[in-house]
């Protein structure tokens, strides 16, 4: 039997945004729809550190960074603004 060795993020996000996960520590960044319910899931992410973004209009509006990823568990990192009215954070 292989260890596992991947996590995953998810939560709730605005629908018809998309959502970004990012680390340079491995080179990944990985973008994902958001569902018509307000939800997303990125799996398969090796273990690790990263930022995850919600992306509007190709832009990253909110983001939350520092976002730890465990062995086989599911980080949740939620977005509470409706469709077009998240803070912009790209430059922070």
């Amino acid at each position: 039997m292989a260890a596992v060795t991947t996590g995953r993020v998810f939560g709730k996000a605005p629908a018809g945004a998309s959502v970004r996960v990012s680390s340079p520590e491995y080179g990944i960044r990985r973008g994902i729809p958001v569902n018509a319910s307000g939800r997303y899931e990125v799996t398969w992410l090796p273990i690790g550190v990263y930022t995850v973004e919600v992306v509007d209009g190709g832009q990253p509006v909110a983001k939350h960074p520092s976002v730890q990823v465990f062995v086989d568990r599911g980080s949740r990192v939620d977005f509470d603004c409706a469709p077009g009215q998240c803070p912009e954070m790209a430059a922070r």
